[in-house]
């Protein structure tokens, strides 16, 4: 028996003025996994992200949520749906557990249901011990943390999380990936958007990759590594002014990869004859008295994918 996807997004088009900032969005998730969707900045995720939750009004096409139209029927999808956006929504003045009450009697809990949700909530977000601070003491991590128990006061059935761990450091992004990963075992469904590919690669089931408001691939992060195929040769440098020296040496090989670093971090090229690409770009490189910091062989990353679709990085 065939279960209808839980989000449904079919030629999903929006415009500000002269600007397409959607052209034809299409895409659906299944119930209780998670859905990567990568892009740049301006690719238009959030705007998908806005139509999706009804906070904007699309200019064309059809989303369902649980078979709800968002357009037609748009309060039956917020009973649905939790959403925590790319700035926190919770009261820096109020402490975390004032918050949390807040946000429960917002939904209708009765008093004591809404102090028993909230202690429920900080517990699970690691955050009882600073239950009773207003929040503008928090951390990064923290507030994140607390804006996504914000938005799961009442269990959703679709979580959106846009870009939620942009601009936290490396520790409060593991945090929250646990979190995430939580919530997906309990059965939640959630869209995220991120310009993070490992963040991605570390949580998302299915992946979509938005460029200029378009859908320009789809799959698993397998598959859509398969579509680069074979391996790389990933070199570090040890002076970065020979940048352009290796990018002339070994232009006949292919095509020289920057990553999200640029030619400060590795740099990379398809070696699908594995140790003998290895070996011959090593040979050239000392032949023209270039050294390496480091040189290794490793399967594509999704920033590979990325850049052999748009031609460029996130």
């Amino acid at each position: 028996m065939l279960v209808a996807p839980i989000v449904e997004v079919k030629n999903l088009t929006k415009r500000f003025g002269n600007t397409v900032v959607l052209r034809g969005i299409n895409l659906t998730v299944e119930r209780g996994t998670v859905l990567g969707v990568l892009g740049p900045n301006g690719a238009g995720k959030t705007t998908a992200i806005n139509c999706l939750t009804t906070l904007l009004t699309p200019d064309g096409g059809e989303a369902t949520i649980a078979g709800y139209n968002v357009v037609e029927q748009p309060e039956a999808v917020r009973s649905l749906i939790g959403l925590t956006g790319q700035f926190a929504a919770v009261d820096e003045v109020l402490t975390a557990r004032e918050n949390l009450i807040l946000f429960s009697r917002l939904l209708r809990l009765s008093g004591g249901a809404a102090k028993r949700r909230a202690t429920e909530l900080l517990t699970q977000f690691d955050l009882l011990e600073a239950a009773d601070r207003q929040v503008k003491t928090f951390s990064g991590g923290m507030r994140r943390r607390l804006d996504l128990a914000a938005s799961i006061v009442v269990s959703p059935l679709v979580l959106f999380l846009d870009e939620p761990t942009t601009g936290l450091d490396p520790r409060s992004r593991q945090q929250l990936w646990a979190v995430v990963k939580d919530l997906k075992a309990q059965g939640i469904t959630i869209i995220l958007t991120t310009q993070y590919l490992e963040e991605a690669d570390a949580l998302a089931d299915q992946i979509v990759v938005i460029d200029q408001g378009q859908v320009i691939a789809k799959g698993t992060v397998d598959e859509l590594k398969d579509k680069v195929g074979g391996k790389f040769c990933e070199l570090r440098l040890a002076n970065l002014e020979d940048y352009e020296k290796v990018k002339d040496l070994l232009s006949d090989m292919g095509e020289v990869i920057v990553g999200e670093m640029g030619k400060e971090g590795p740099i990379a090229i398809a070696a699908p004859d594995g140790a003998n690409t290895l070996t011959e770009v090593v040979l050239r490189l000392e032949s023209a008295n270039i050294p390496l910091a480091d040189i290794s062989l490793r399967r594509p990353s999704l920033d590979d994918v990325f850049f052999s679709l748009t031609g460029h990085t996130t």
